[in-house]
């Protein structure tokens, strides 16, 4: 007995009131599943009124480009981070716009307003490939270009720099090369929790990318800028809606799978870094030693910048000034 029932109508009735519980679940699931995207920000809607779209392999990718400075020949190339987009750029345009003659970033497949096509299998080599059909739609294949990269795009970069370092069909000629924050060693990188749910988890997966919402993706992405350089709740609104634009939030799974790339082919990209005579740099976070000491040791051209310890994942929106006074005296040193 259960205070004066019987254990079996007890146990009856719980079962009743379980099923009551998953019946009226089942209908608000459902809509809270097919809540729809978030709508444009006037900044979303700026930024991608600036841009345009090429196509590749039946895909469309979103891309932007502005001419900068006068009597310079200079170009460079922008390759965001995961899980956002080129917007990631938007705090250090105008002035790369004034050192460089073309100023050029894309949403790779999979992120931002570019196509987000599923199933889909998502890999670096296939992002690295888009970059060089970019350049070619652009009639820049011959010309030098600087590759400055952010997390997912620094491993990009490294395949690109790969290519390019072996003469491969259609490389870029890369003039220089800036990473920063992006795993390059896969021994100094730890994927968070609910990042190794989605790449391993064959069973979670979808489930997850469905019950991702803004709460648990801005509290996640909160966890990765410094204390003191939280973005703005309208640019986590912002960073939130181009994931979930083309119902990006269902690929993210499948993009992870870069994580496993990197160890899988850490050979290949890590080799190309350490052996490449292309200048190389890194602005880098104090928090971080192990990454400056193998960068020093391992990269021949190598250039290491100490940014401030208040900022974090996202140097380029933490703190603009800071990192493009890294970047610029970089690249004006050769």
């Amino acid at each position: 007995y259960f205070d004066g029932i019987p254990k079996s109508s007890f146990a009856e009735y719980m079962r009743e009131w379980w099923l009551l519980v998953g019946l009226l679940c089942i209908p608000l699931l459902a809509v809270y599943l097919h809540i729809p995207p978030p709508q444009l920000s006037p900044a979303l809607l700026t930024w991608r009124s600036a841009g345009a779209f090429f196509t590749f392999r039946s895909n469309n990718i979103f891309y932007r480009e502005t001419y900068g400075a006068v009597g310079s020949s200079d170009v460079v190339i922008l390759l965001h981070g995961f899980p956002t987009s080129s917007l990631d750029w938007y705090k250090i345009w105008e002035p790369l716009n004034r050192r460089f003659n073309r100023v050029i970033a894309l949403d790779f497949l999979g992120f931002g307003f570019s196509d987000k096509p599923r199933p889909h299998r998502y890999s670096i080599f296939e992002q690295a490939s888009v970059v060089e059909a970019l350049v070619s739609h652009l009639g820049l294949t011959e010309q030098r270009v600087n590759l400055l990269s952010h997390d997912y795009g620094d491993t990009v970069a490294l395949e690109l720099l790969y290519r390019s370092d072996h003469n491969r069909t259609g490389h870029l000629t890369i003039n220089s090369l800036c990473l920063s924050n992006g795993g390059i060693f896969p021994e100094t990188h730890h994927p968070r929790f609910l990042q190794k749910l989605l790449k391993d988890s064959s069973f979670l997966s979808p489930v997850l990318t469905r019950l991702t919402n803004y709460m648990v993706f801005s509290k996640g992405l909160g966890d990765v800028f410094g204390p003191y350089t939280q973005p703005t709740d309208a640019e986590f609104l912002d960073m939130w809606t181009g994931v979930r634009f083309n119902d990006g939030n269902l690929v993210m799974d499948s993009i992870l799978q870069f994580i496993n790339q990197r160890d899988q082919h850490r050979d290949r990209w890590v080799g190309a870094l350490t052996s490449t005579f292309i200048p190389a740099s890194i602005p880098f976070v104090p928090p971080n030693p192990m990454l400056s000491f193998s960068f020093r040791k391992l990269v021949q051209r190598s250039t290491v910048s100490v940014l401030d310890e208040h900022i974090s994942h996202y140097p380029q929106l933490e703190d603009p000034t800071g990192f493009l006074n890294a970047y610029f005296s970089f690249i004006n040193a050769f």
